[in-house]
């Protein structure tokens, strides 16, 4: 019987990345139960490339969304879980870039692909049939990370100048992350100089989501990382500390979401504290 394990490397991009990308994770599940996996929303459009057998997602959990093969995909910002059908071994590496880098390695604004799941190849051309081909033919992640490192910069390298970013979002979204979402839009709309309305059609405009989902989903980003800790924390405490009115709301919140309720959610989790 295969062993269970799941194993995840992380690392920073190259620092002239920095501004685009957040982070790459390298990661090798195997001997997992089979089941669908909640990919969560969050503050960063994530690029998945199978490393084995293609991924099998679809843009929402538990609502009937069609499910699709994949072996490299890209996902825009989004207000729901991703499912994502798990047989017990997956190998691959996900980048995370942040919604103003999207202009500089995809060479469109975020807000063209929230809701979205594309394949990679759709958005970087041969570029990104290379990146795929470089990835796989590594056989270390530190290699890996070197291969997307060149081939992002040469992403970014080969643009036009549509990467420009209105800097009043750009700090906008910097201040919402900074605080988690506990911060009102209206207060930043302020301090930037702008109508709360004003602010909300830039950035929804930019990056897909208004200030306030966004913010919404940066509450929830937080109370997900406490939930899916190995020693997790009461329902409550979660609620208290990821910045919610009470646990009632957080379930809210959770429901939209996953699709699921929070208890629902953690029994069901395929990858919960595996790693």
């Amino acid at each position: 019987m295969e062993d269970h394990t799941a194993t995840g490397i992380g690392a920073r991009p190259a620092p002239a990345l920095r501004p685009y990308v957040d982070s790459y994770v390298g990661f090798d599940l195997r001997g997992l139960p089979a089941g669908v996996h909640c990919g969560p929303p969050s503050r960063v459009l994530t690029a998945v490339i199978s490393l084995s057998d293609p991924l099998e997602m679809a843009a929402g959990v538990d609502d009937g969304s069609p499910v699709t093969r994949f072996s490299s995909v890209a996902g825009g910002l989004m207000c729901r879980s991703v499912a994502i059908h798990h047989d017990g071994r997956q190998q691959g590496v996900k980048v995370s870039l942040t919604p103003l880098g999207a202009r500089a390695v995809y060479g469109m604004p975020a807000a063209e692909l929230a809701h979205r799941l594309v394949p990679l190849d759709e958005l970087l051309g041969a570029l990104g049939v290379e990146l795929v081909d470089r990835l796989r033919a590594a056989t270390t992640c530190a290699a890996r990370f070197t291969a997307l490192d060149e081939l992002l910069l040469r992403a970014v390298g080969r643009g036009t100048g549509g990467d420009r970013v209105h800097p009043e979002v750009a700090e906008a979204w910097r201040r919402l992350v900074a605080a988690r979402g506990c911060v009102q839009v209206g207060a930043v709309a302020a301090e930037l100089g702008w109508s709360r309305r004003h602010l909300a059609e830039r950035f929804r405009g930019e990056v897909g989501l208004s200030p306030k989902t966004f913010a919404r989903v940066l509450r929830f980003e937080h109370a997900h990382e406490l939930a899916a800790a190995q020693d997790p924390l009461p329902w409550a405490d979660v609620a208290t500390i990821s910045g919610y009115a009470d646990q009632a709301h957080l379930v809210r919140d959770w429901r939209e979401f996953t699709g699921r309720s929070p208890t629902a959610w953690r029994r069901g989790e395929v990858l919960l504290g595996a790693g």
